[in-house]
């Protein structure tokens, strides 16, 4: 989600502003992000309206899939981990190629799909589906949220579902 997608992604603003809410949850849940940006030096930073305070790791990179060697090792120090969430640009190129490689090395793999998107209506599309057909699953920032608490009793539900009401208020 970099400056020099903004004028060519569709719906940036609105995949920006999702996937700020989810880094907030992510925060709030203390749940590890890691971030990659393609080619910065051309491409640009990631936008400034998503808010990287806290974040595991930021790496550039020019291969498409974000599975580099310094994300594989950053994996492996978190306890545990048997899936991720993916969200951000491009559906059919970086999200794809990340999704199916994390799949490869059996880890279950949520590409949020309100907080995906790509320059072509019909690359996100098909991607989405394909992704969908290799058992990725293709869900919303609000079940991602949700089914992270899983239960009203969970201690940070309420502030979960605030950033869920900021999310539905647009």
């Amino acid at each position: 989600m970099q400056e020099r997608f903004r004028p060519a992604i569709k719906y940036f603003g609105d995949i920006i502003s999702v996937g700020q809410r989810l880094l907030q949850g992510a925060r709030i849940l203390g749940i590890p992000v890691i971030v990659t940006e393609q080619y910065p030096k051309g491409l640009g930073s990631t936008v400034q309206e998503i808010d990287l305070t806290g974040v595991k790791l930021v790496l550039p990179k020019t291969k498409f899939s974000m599975v580099l060697p310094e994300v594989e090792a950053a994996l492996a120090e978190i306890p545990g981990v048997r899936s991720v969430v993916l969200f951000g640009v491009e559906t059919h190129v970086c999200i794809q190629q990340t999704a199916l490689e994390l799949v490869g090395r059996g880890i279950e793999v949520h590409i949020v799909a309100d907080a995906t998107s790509s320059r072509s209506m019909m690359d996100r599309m098909f991607a989405l589906e394909r992704l969908a057909r290799t058992g990725i699953i293709v869900t919303t920032s609000e079940a991602v949220l949700l089914q992270l608490v899983a239960d009203k009793d969970h201690p940070k539900f309420k502030e979960i579902q605030n950033l869920i009401k900021i999310m539905q208020a647009r």
